[in-house]
């Protein structure tokens, strides 16, 4: 009866976060915004609480996030990521202070505390990868000439995640201000030696998980990025940055064949993790926090459009494509929640979780909505420039 009741459920939660995803597509927004809401809704203290199984649906959220970080390391080698740093370091030192310090503030004044300051630097920093690139791809942009500045920061602001995270996670994990200086410095070192373990001996690994079927493939990645993620765990570098640094140094020959077999798991693990989350945020929470989201959100899109604005500036791209490039950075997603997520998880202010469920949800519907008004605007300013010359010259 047990078994039945357990299936039951799963099922349940499967089949509906399907329908969410397929009401997403009809609507044109990316699933995340819907998957959190769901978790609100059927949650403690929802409109339906669910009587969801918890061990499944922990080990299935931290595998979701292990699968994200892969997939997004896969997306860059070391070489690039180096490279991306000397070439835009500036514009990516000025996204990550611009967007992270008001998070940071905000913080503070909520009395989270330094280490809830930190985290809210995290949280409002990022913008999210998988909504921009899909707001880009829906709105037929990815050939546009902002496209590359917009890759760019998005790019730098991976790597600076792959930095953050271990300090933030040996933070977390620290009682003292010595242990938590010893843990990021730990932290720091294994980072350096994977990158140059990336670097070096990349295509080594490459060929040591690829070789034979397809399906001898997919177990020997996915158990390799558990494996991996589990070992930095216990190193306090957390788990999402050993899946990140492990899809860094799988070679490019191997990255599409993963990408293809392991995207559907992806999707699915995921969508299971953000659901988990708001399933773990109590919707009598929100109405606190309201405020507080209400201001970090307009900060967050003024500083977001300023980051584009300077990034596609730098590139020598005209206005429109500034306005387009700041537009299409606003979105925050899948970082912003795993990061939260370690917070709550290691006892910071409950208030972080539901502050940061509010401020993800406005940014993840109202970043599509304003990309898409980035045209508009961008013609409406040109024509004005181009009254007001016309002005003057009379």
């Amino acid at each position: 009866m047990h078994t039945a009741a357990l299936l039951i459920e799963l099922g349940a939660v499967i089949f509906g976060l399907g329908l969410v995803g397929r009401l997403a597509g009809r609507l044109g927004i990316s699933p995340v915004p819907l998957y959190l809401l769901a978790g609100l809704a059927f949650g403690a203290g929802g409109v339906v609480p669910l009587n969801a199984p918890d061990a499944f649906l922990e080990a299935a959220s931290q595998i979701g996030v292990v699968m994200l970080l892969l997939l997004l390391g896969l997306e860059y080698s070391a070489g690039d990521l180096l490279g991306n740093l000397r070439r835009q370091a500036p514009v990516g030192v000025l996204d990550l202070l611009l967007n992270g310090l008001p998070g940071a503030a905000f913080g503070l004044l909520l009395g989270f505390g330094p280490v809830g300051a930190l985290a809210m630097f995290g949280i409002t920093a990022v913008s999210s990868s998988g909504i921009v690139a899909k707001v880009l791809a829906d709105l037929g942009r990815l050939g546009n000439r902002e496209t590359p500045s917009i890759l760019g920061i998005l790019v730098l602001e991976d790597l600076g995640m792959a930095v953050y995270l271990p300090i933030l996670t040996a933070v977390l994990a620290a009682s003292g201000v010595w242990e938590a200086t010893g843990s990021v410095l730990i932290a720091l070192a294994c980072l350096a030696v994977a990158l140059v373990v990336a670097l070096r001996w990349g295509s080594v690994i490459s060929k040591f998980v690829s070789g034979g079927s397809g399906e001898v493939t997919l177990l020997r990645v996915l158990g390799l990025a558990l494996l991996v993620a589990g070992v930095a765990e216990q190193l306090h570098v957390s788990a999402a940055v050993g899946a990140f640094l492990l899809g860094i140094s799988l070679s490019n020959d191997l990255e599409e064949e993963t990408h293809h077999r392991l995207e559907p798991l992806r999707d699915l693990f995921a969508a299971v993790f953000f659901v988990s989350f708001g399933l773990s945020t109590d919707p009598s929470s929100l109405p606190p926090v309201l405020l507080p989201a209400l201001g970090l959100v307009v900060v967050g899109v003024l500083t977001k459009l300023v980051t584009g604005w300077v990034a596609a500036k730098r590139a020598g791209i005209a206005v429109p494509g500034r306005i387009r490039a700041g537009a299409a950075l606003i979105p925050r997603g899948e970082f912003s929640i795993v990061i939260a997520g370690l917070a709550t998880a290691a006892g910071v202010d409950p208030q972080l979780a539901a502050l940061a469920a509010a401020y993800v949800l406005a940014m993840a519907v109202l970043g599509p909505v304003l990309a898409r008004f980035a045209d508009p605007w961008a013609r409406a300013y040109v024509r004005r420039q181009r009254e007001r010359a016309a002005t003057t010259v009379r």
